[in-house]
């Protein structure tokens, strides 16, 4: 009897203590994961959740030039559909955007022919395309300045050589906002092409191959093999376009403002050219209405969101993911 009873297995742990047995090492896991995040979280937290808060609430209040806030409702919010300037900011963005999104096929056909493998020099010309991409704003907006000035710049001088008088770029105020816009695609062109040329990276040899043996011509391929295999990445570019398009500001403020003056008080081009983005600073930092400019930015980020949800709602009817 005792060598049979010795000779029986242990016992098994039940179910419930072992998942008592492992409870501190979960424990300690969430912990170490807790800790880890924990400077991320603080971080957007300070920089970002705490500011786009305060900007809500003061979108609810009114607030002088020598501080202080009193509450306010909707004031702001009412004022802010009958102030005459924000009609047209929107009409600046909404055309600007347009423009930027013009811009796109463009890029696809770049990234195309610069994706050819006997093309000569084309690292050369990667990075020459690339190179507006990592240019600060502020010098691209100075050297523009200097070619699009009426007098002196560099285009107005190569259209006289052919005979043909230019105008002022960036103070007329029927072309300043193509003007700007011709900037925007300039700078965005690079970033853009290198996005495509990684989704043309990806895209099989053999159906290039098998087109062609159908007899297909190199427009045909473009248009019926290149382009649906690139629509993710299309459909990723044109997310940041608007998004970008919609925030443009620095490049506005950089050609519109004049040394000595408030920001582009001297340009009659102005309000041809500001922006939502520019009324807000216009609104919150040199008219010192802060509740003002906040309603208009918490505008700008609810029109932002909603575009951003059709664009995602519509992508099933057009977007292909192999």
């Amino acid at each position: 009897m005792t060598h049979t009873a010795a000779a029986r297995p242990a016992a098994r742990p039940s179910r419930a203590a072992t998942r008592r047995g492992r409870r501190p090492g979960r424990r300690r896991e969430r912990a170490w994961a807790y800790l880890m995040i924990a400077p991320t979280t603080i971080g957007l937290s300070v920089f970002y959740l705490w500011p786009i808060a305060q900007t809500f609430y003061d979108s609810f209040t009114s607030s002088g030039p020598f501080g202080g806030s009193t509450w306010a409702g909707t004031a702001n919010y009412a004022a802010l559909a009958q102030e005459p300037t924000v009609g047209q900011a929107v009409v600046n963005t909404f055309l600007y955007t347009a423009i930027q999104l013009a811009g796109i096929p463009l890029a696809v056909l770049v990234a195309a022919l610069l994706n050819q493998k006997g093309l000569r020099g084309r690292s050369v010309y990667r990075v020459l395309y690339f190179l507006p991409v990592v240019t600060m704003p502020v010098a691209v907006a100075m050297l523009w300045r200097w070619m699009y000035d009426g007098n002196y710049g560099l285009v107005n001088y190569l259209l006289s050589t052919v005979g043909i008088h230019g105008p002022h770029w960036a103070s007329d105020p029927d072309i300043a906002l193509y003007s700007l816009a011709a900037i925007g695609l300039w700078m965005s062109l690079g970033y853009n092409m290198v996005i495509f040329l990684a989704g043309l990276q990806g895209v099989p040899t053999e159906f290039y191959e098998a087109a062609r043996m159908d007899g297909a011509g190199p427009v045909r391929i473009f248009l019926r093999i290149t382009v649906p295999m690139l629509s993710p990445n299309i459909f990723f570019v044109t997310i940041l376009t608007v998004i970008n398009s919609l925030q443009m500001f620095d490049l506005a403020y950089m050609m519109m403002s004049t040394p000595g003056s408030a920001a582009g008080a001297a340009n009659p081009a102005l309000p041809k050219v500001r922006s939502i983005t520019y009324l807000f600073f216009q609104k919150a930092f040199i008219e010192h209405d802060i509740g003002f400019g906040a309603a208009v930015a918490f505008v700008l980020v609810g029109f932002i969101v909603l575009v951003t949800f059709v664009q995602f709602r519509l992508q099933k009817r057009w977007v292909h993911y192999v």
